[in-house]
């Protein structure tokens, strides 16, 4: 009889363990960013996101090979130059436009906007000699955009290939759109050189090279209602956004 006492003790123990609760809590800067009621018996996995390219703040991107050609596959968020160097902060809509240094800032001075689409730059931050692009990386040139957009079949139809799918960030209908260069574009919209006034969000990409011609700045171009690349000479005061390739 205690034998069985035992046994019918031992199984009880074990089925209500089997049922024990306790709340996991995962922290994030001091506040709690997710909690979970979770069993003795459950499994918890923590998987960590790993970004082969970092910038000079720690921002870390990732990355993608089309044709032969590697692009970062997100918009650059520095604020600093290769070398540590502060690049200005510019919110002013008459100071942005009188610029002649280089200069960063959010779509409307939102820091979301600049968090979901990377800061606009102007042409002077761009070129400047101290690098806004992380090490083993530059921003492209004009001829490096048309070897992307040859490489996809031409401008024609190598925007849809290079946008990001669905209508969350972009406008109805983002024609075209597949990402199946996993290039995920954004519409981060634009600032204007000559007032300072923002433009576009939702509508257009507009990514900012380094090639200068006719005393400005060309830029391309990705539209909701398109699937061409478009190009454009732009001042080089006006803020966009950037996209960097590896060297």
């Amino acid at each position: 009889m205690k034998t069985i006492l035992k046994i019918f003790l031992s199984l009880f123990l074990i089925v209500n363990a089997s049922f024990a609760q306790d709340t996991l809590y995962v922290y994030k800067a001091g506040a709690v960013a997710y909690k979970s009621v979770i069993s003795s018996v459950d499994s918890v996995t923590f998987k960590k996101v790993y970004y082969p390219v970092n910038d000079i703040d720690g921002n870390g991107y990732q990355m993608v090979k089309i044709g032969t050609q590697t692009w970062m596959a997100s918009n650059l968020h520095v604020t600093h130059y290769r070398n540590g160097d502060v690049i200005s902060n510019i919110t002013d809509n008459t100071a942005w436009s009188g610029l002649t240094t280089g200069a960063w800032c959010d779509y409307s001075n939102l820091v979301a906007n600049g968090n979901k689409y990377g800061h606009l730059y102007n042409w002077y931050a761009v070129t400047d000699v101290r690098n806004i692009a992380p090490i083993g990386w530059h921003v492209p040139t004009d001829a490096e955009w048309t070897t992307l957009s040859t490489y996809l079949g031409g401008q024609s139809v190598a925007g849809g290939k290079l946008k990001e799918v669905g209508t969350l960030n972009w406008t109805a209908p983002n024609t075209g759109a597949t990402n199946e260069t996993g290039f995920s574009g954004l519409p981060g919209g634009s600032r204007q050189g000559d007032l300072g006034s923002f433009q576009s969000v939702g509508i257009v990409g507009s990514w900012l090279n380094s090639t200068e011609s006719y005393g400005g700045v060309f830029s391309r171009q990705l539209l909701y209602n398109s699937s061409s690349m478009t190009s454009g000479l732009n001042s080089k005061n006006g803020g966009y956004s950037v996209r960097c390739i590896k060297d």
